[in-house]
């Protein structure tokens, strides 16, 4: 039986299906809850903190400030709960993630001066069409340079790739690159990725040829998962990443039955 293609496709969700189709099906198509990321819920929380950091004029972007937004962001998820709540962190836990994330947003201050950048997008959500399916994501932060270009800025708080993985991490900022130049009308100058939990800065100039590759290589993607749609046919591929999976009960790689999955989703609704 055929199934319903996803209605956009994302940085991630690109990432999510070369590295493993079965997986991209179970989050994506059938939408399975997944328990939250103690990493992702910390960079939620030190992204939230940025944002709020660049809302201010350039004089008042201190760490101070920083710091006081983090807190306001921790306060506000424990507040609201969701993600943040389903940690289950309490006392000497909860104190030492907090700390783990101001640890990350003192970084960011050693990186560079916040009160010299130029923001004019922060959190930017930016879609556009390519080959029949829609494009979607958001940027960290889109500032302008000392001459007036473009810089698409992309925040990581995980540790930086070696040089032989460092490329492949540039995908979802030429991702942004093609938004910017369909959306905005103008390619931006330099991508950068600041990697806070290691201090370190990775940067590329992306070309029309870089933008084209992404094209093409998205493109791929997307008859990819057509085909999968209508063939019903996501493979699992067993790797390194299995072990932060949270479908291993339903993947046949592990003697699991996709089929179960399904019909526990369609029990539990």
């Amino acid at each position: 039986m055929a199934l319903e293609l996803p209605a956009t496709l994302s940085p991630s969700k690109v990432s999510s299906f070369k590295d493993c189709a079965l997986a991209f099906r179970f989050s994506v198509i059938d939408r399975l809850p997944e328990p939250p990321s103690p990493a992702a819920v910390k960079g939620t929380l030190v992204h939230r903190a940025l944002e709020q950091l660049y809302c201010a004029p350039p004089g008042e972007r201190t760490l101070g400030a920083a710091l006081a937004a983090l807190a306001d962001a921790v306060e506000q998820a424990r507040h609201h709960g969701g993600e943040y709540g389903q940690l289950g962190l309490e006392g000497e836990d909860e104190d030492a993630y907090v700390a783990e994330a101001e640890g990350l947003v003192r970084r960011y201050f050693e990186m560079e001066d916040p009160a010299t950048v130029r923001p004019i997008g922060l959190e930017l959500l930016l879609e556009a069409e390519l080959g029949g399916v829609r494009l979607r994501g958001i940027i960290d932060r889109l500032e302008l340079d000392a001459d007036g270009e473009l810089v698409v800025t992309d925040y990581k708080t995980g540790r930086s790739p070696g040089p032989r993985y460092e490329q492949g991490r540039f995908g979802g900022v030429h991702f942004y690159a093609f938004l910017c130049q369909q959306v905005l009308g103008r390619r931006p100058a330099r991508i950068q990725l600041l990697y806070l939990a290691d201090g370190v800065s990775i940067a590329a100039t992306p070309s029309e040829q870089s933008v084209r590759a992404l094209e093409r290589r998205v493109g791929a993607v997307w008859q990819a998962v057509e085909r999968a749609c209508a063939a019903d046919d996501f493979r699992p591929r067993p790797g390194p990443l299995c072990r932060w999976c949270s479908f291993q009960a339903w993947c046949p790689a592990y003697g699991g039955d996709p089929a179960a999955a399904r019909a526990e989703l369609v029990g539990a609704g």
